[in-house]
């Protein structure tokens, strides 16, 4: 069963807004691709990387080389916290 996207977290929206066009795009893409995904999917595909960040008790995916998204599972819900440019700044 594929997962829904809960979007409204408002610095997941701010993060989203500010982007620029280029990186928006990789950004829907991802988001395009998460809605076609079970969790067993996401957890196995390389290109997301899904990895858990232990000290902030979240989870990061891939969405391009240089961003990544912070997101936290609740159930079959995957809540999008922010987006992370800085690839490393997820890690912070």
């Amino acid at each position: 069963m594929p997962i829904d996207l809960d979007l409204n977290n408002p610095e997941f929206q701010k993060n989203l807004f500010t982007l620029e066009k280029a990186d928006l795009q990789k950004v829907a893409q991802t988001l395009r691709k998460l809605l076609q995904m079970d969790w067993q999917q996401i957890y196995s595909d390389k290109g997301l990387n899904w990895k858990y960040i232990r000290t902030k008790e979240i989870y990061t995916l891939r969405a391009s080389r240089k961003i990544r998204i912070a997101a936290l599972r609740e159930g079959n819900i995957m809540r999008l916290l922010s987006i992370h440019v800085d690839h490393d700044s997820a890690y912070d």
